[in-house]
C-alpha cells in the first residue's frame, strides 16, 4: 500500500473531526515533545524543575484554542517561548508550539496579524538566540529557517482552502445553472409536445367534423360519397395516431438494442402530402407553389415549417369557409418564407385564439416572424419567414 492511499484518508478524518478533540491532543503531543530536553537532559544541563515544566506547558496548552482565538493563542505562546528560553538555558532545541501558531496564524489570522507575527517571531528568535552563549551561525540558521518554514506552510494550506473553496461554490454555481437548465429544457419539452399535440388533434379532428356533417347529407342520395366520407374520416383518425406515436415516442424508454419508438418528425417535404390530404377530406382546392431552390433546413425549423402550414389550413377549414387556399414556399438566399391565403371570410370570422398563438411561438423558437390578417384580395393571410441555417444563429439573437 503506498503512503498517499493511507495518507489522504487520515487527512480527511481529521479535517472533519470534532476540533477540541483533535487540538487538544496536538497540545498534549507538543507539551511532550516540551518536557523531553528537560526529562532527557544534555550532559552538564540542569534536570526538569516544576517551574520550567509549567513554563513549558504555557507554550503548549494555549494551542487547544488555536482555531478559535488563533490571534490569542499565538500571543500566549509567543510571550511563553522566550521565557522558557531565559528560565531553561539554552534555548529549546526546536520551538515546537511557535511552529504550530506560526501555522495556524497564517492560515486563519487577518493579515496584519499574520505580519506582526512572522516580525515578531524573526526578532524575538534573534534576541533569544543572542542571550545564549557562543551560539553557532548554524543554530541561528535552523531557527529563523523553523520560523518562516511554519509561516510558509500555513500560507500554503490557506492558499489550498481558498482554492478548494472556489472549486466547491462553482460546483455548485454549475450544479444550479446545470438544474436550471434542466427545469427549463423540460419546460420547452412540455411547450413543444402541447403544441405538436395541439396541432396534430385540431387539423385532424376538424377534417373529421366536415367529413361527418358532410355524410349524413349524402349518405341516401350519393352513397359513394358518404362512404368516401367516411372514408376520409378514418384516414385522418389514422394519421392523427400515426403523428401521435412520433410525438409521444419522445416519452419513451429506448428498445432493447438501442431502437426508439421515435419516427422521423415532418418536415418541407411532407407538405404536398398534406395539401393533398386536406383538399381530399376538407374538399377544399389546395394549390401548393414552390419558389427559389429548396435546400436541407435544421430539424426544428423542417417541423416548424410543416406545423405552422398544417396550423394556417387547419384554421381555413375551421373558421373561414373557404373555397379555396394557396401555400407559397419561397425560398431566399437567408430564409424560407411560407404564406397560406385563403378566400374565405377574411379576419373577423375567428382566425385568432390558440392556432395563431402555436404559430407565433413556433416561429419565434427558430428566430422566425409571423404575420397575419387580411390577404391582398380579401379573406385571410398568413406569412412566416423562417431564417435559414447561415443566418440562423443571427436570428435567435
Amino acid at each position: 500500500m503506498s503512503a498517499r492511499s493511507w495518507i489522504a484518508p487520515v487527512a480527511e478524518r481529521l479535517r472533519t473531526a470534532n476540533p477540541y478533540v483533535v487540538d487538544s491532543a496536538l497540545a498534549a503531543l507538543v507539551l511532550f515533545a516540551v518536557s523531553l530536553q528537560w526529562i532527557f537532559p544534555d550532559e552538564g544541563d540542569d534536570r526538569l524543575t516544576w517551574q520550567g515544566w509549567l513554563i513549558g506547558a504555557a507554550t503548549a496548552l494555549p494551542l487547544v484554542w488555536r482555531r478559535r482565538a488563533p490571534f490569542a493563542t499565538a500571543c500566549a505562546v509567543s510571550v511563553a517561548t522566550p521565557v522558557q528560553a531565559v528560565h531553561h538555558a539554552p534555548p529549546p532545541d526546536v520551538m515546537y508550539g511557535g511552529m504550530v501558531v506560526l501555522y495556524t496564524i497564517a492560515t486563519l489570522g487577518r493579515p496584519w496579524q499574520r505580519r506582526l507575527m512572522l516580525v515578531g517571531w524573526l526578532i524575538g528568535v534573534s534576541l533569544t538566540m543572542a542571550h545564549k552563549e557562543d551560539p553557532q551561525p548554524f543554530e541561528y540558521a535552523f531557527h529563523l529557517l523553523s520560523v518562516v518554514c511554519a509561516y510558509g506552510f500555513g500560507v500554503l494550506a490557506r492558499v489550498q482552502r481558498a482554492y478548494t473553496a472556489e472549486l466547491e461554490d462553482r460546483a455548485r454555481r454549475l450544479e444550479r445553472e446545470r438544474a436550471a437548465d434542466t427545469v427549463r429544457a423540460i419546460a420547452q419539452e412540455r411547450s413543444r409536445i402541447a403544441r405538436d399535440m395541439h396541432d396534430v388533434l385540431a387539423h385532424a379532428v376538424s377534417l373529421m367534423v366536415v367529413q361527418a356533417e358532410a355524410g349524413p347529407v349524402v349518405v341516401r342520395s350519393d352513397p359513394a360519397r358518404a362512404e368516401a366520407s367516411f372514408d376520409a374520416i378514418a384516414a385522418a383518425g389514422r394519421d392523427a395516431m400515426a403523428q401521435l406515436r412520433r410525438i409521444l415516442g419522445v416519452l419513451k424508454e429506448p428498445q432493447a438494442g438501442g431502437g426508439s419508438w421515435r419516427l422521423p418528425q415532418p418536415g418541407v417535404a411532407e407538405l404536398p402530402d398534406l395539401v393533398r390530404r386536406v383538399g381530399e377530406s376538407a374538399g377544399l382546392r389546395v394549390e401548393l407553389r414552390t419558389s427559389g431552390t429548396p435546400r436541407p433546413l435544421p430539424q426544428d425549423t423542417e417541423v416548424a415549417a410543416f406545423r405552422v402550414v398544417q396550423e394556417a389550413l387547419t384554421n381555413t377549414v375551421k373558421h373561414a369557409r373557404a373555397d379555396s387556399a394557396t401555400v407559397e414556399l419561397d425560398w431566399a438566399e437567408d430564409e424560407l418564407t411560407l404564406t397560406v391565403t385563403d378566400d374565405g371570410r377574411g379576419p373577423s370570422a375567428g382566425h385568432g385564439g390558440h392556432g395563431l398563438i402555436g404559430i407565433r411561438e413556433r416561429a419565434a423558437a427558430c428566430g422566425g416572424s409571423v404575420r397575419a390578417g387580411r390577404g391582398p384580395e380579401g379573406g385571410f393571410q398568413v406569412v412566416v419567414r423562417l431564417p435559414a441555417a447561415v443566418d440562423r444563429a443571427a436570428a435567435l439573437g
